[in-house]
């Protein structure tokens, strides 16, 4: 059963969506939970290169039994592509169908936290996730500057007319620092800080632009994972302020958590 389910979401490609996601539910499997994620991202999944590969196997069941990597248990429909370069041309039926298979076709055992990266946008996808299962929030990742957040505030639209909490802001490529020790604002400065702000929710992490983020995403080693980066540090930070959000929310709550039962 899954006892909480919370999507990493974007209003537009190109933010870093997957790497939050993947770098999360590491950090949080680092502090100890139990964790699935969940790549639905079907038009372009990338959380097997992002892990290193892995593969799917079916037990004495009929379920599919999840690859794991560093402790993290993960699915993706890049498992079940022939050719990892083929397009995925689906209607929101197929795409329906295939998310549903994800969440009951799995066994997933016993999980703490359920973390789903979903594509970028406000359609089929976002609409059959919030129908199909009861979520505890979710995650909105923004680069700073005001194209990106154009589209962000749409999907935070989206979420409050399905009335899904947002849980916070990520804010992704927030400067790069020289060797020398300037911060160089690429994408400009202060967007998630202000997003946060106007919706009233909190600034969960700013990512730097670190050169140890995208080789750890190229080499199936996430930046969470090793060495000291400045990146590994917000990573770990966001971590414990998602599970501080999410219990401080549950404490609140009469009604238990959200539950998948297989």
């Amino acid at each position: 059963m899954m006892k909480q389910i919370v999507p990493v979401i974007s209003g537009k490609g190109g933010v870093g969506k997957s790497t939050v996601a993947v770098n999360l539910a590491l950090a949080l499997v680092q502090q100890g939970a139990k964790v699935a994620l969940i790549d639905a991202d079907f038009y372009g999944p990338s959380i097997p290169t992002l892990l290193g590969g892995g593969e799917v196997k079916p037990d004495h069941e009929g379920k599919l039994i999840p690859a794991a990597q560093h402790g993290l248990k993960y699915v993706s429909l890049g498992f079940f592509l022939s050719n990892p370069d083929d397009a995925v041309i689906w209607r929101g039926p197929m795409f329906n169908k295939a998310l549903h298979q994800l969440f009951e076709d799995v066994s997933w055992g016993e999980v703490d936290y359920c973390i789903i990266d979903m594509p970028p946008g406000t359609g089929d996808a976002q609409i059959s996730l919030f129908q199909m299962v009861q979520l505890s929030g979710a995650v909105v990742v923004t680069t700073p500057q005001e194209v990106a957040m154009a589209d962000v505030r749409k999907a935070i639209s989206m979420l409050q007319k399905m009335n899904i909490d947002v849980l916070g802001v990520v804010e992704n490529m927030s400067g790069f620092q020289a060797p020398d020790g300037t911060i160089h604002d690429i994408f400009g400065s202060g967007g998630g800080e202000a997003l946060a702000k106007r919706y009233g929710v909190p600034l969960l992490a700013k990512i730097p632009l670190d050169p140890a983020v995208r080789e750890g995403g190229d080499s199936g080693k996430p930046a969470v994972l090793e060495g000291n980066s400045a990146a590994r540090e917000q990573f770990q930070q966001l971590a414990l302020s998602f599970v501080e959000i999410l219990d401080t929310k549950l404490a609140s709550q009469q009604s238990g958590p959200a539950i998948i039962n297989e």
